[in-house]
């Protein structure tokens, strides 16, 4: 597990990783952020699916895109929603826009102390938190402000 602040606790159950999702849990494990790219029409898409969200073609492949972005939203809960992050709020969750990625955004959680500010459009970049513990173990993406 990561050192940095907002670290994820252990005890938290895996996340189920399906046939449509393995390549980008695959990708984390990795160190990569790997998403959708659909070969109709060339566009990216997050969250995975089985049809391109803009042209409806089933010919989707998965593409290592920068694990950079900007902040475009966030919010800092407060109360745990699992008992495994009992006394770890409160954190910050970011909505990250991947510009070169056709904007597409991804949620995941900013590591920065409980009481940082954050701000909107902050350049971001991912870091990839191993839960080698878990069965089966998984990287989540986590992010970071730059600089």
């Amino acid at each position: 597990m990561s050192s940095s602040p907002g670290a994820l606790p252990a005890g938290l159950p895996a996340p189920a990783i399906e046939p449509l999702t393995k390549p980008y849990w695959d990708g984390t494990r990795a160190g990569r952020l790997v998403i959708q790219r659909c070969r109709g029409c060339g566009k990216h898409q997050w969250g995975p699916e089985w049809v391109c969200h803009r042209c409806h073609s089933f010919d989707l492949a998965w593409e290592e895109v920068a694990p950079r972005g900007r902040i475009w939203s966030w919010q800092r809960p407060h109360h745990p929603v699992h008992p495994a992050l009992n006394g770890f709020g409160p954190y910050t969750i970011v909505l990250v826009e991947l510009p070169q990625a056709d904007g597409v955004r991804m949620v995941g959680n900013l590591l920065c102390p409980p009481d940082a500010p954050v701000t909107i459009g902050a350049e971001v970049e991912a870091v990839f938190e191993p839960h080698d513990a878990a069965d089966p173990p998984y990287t989540l993406v986590q992010w970071r402000v730059v600089g």
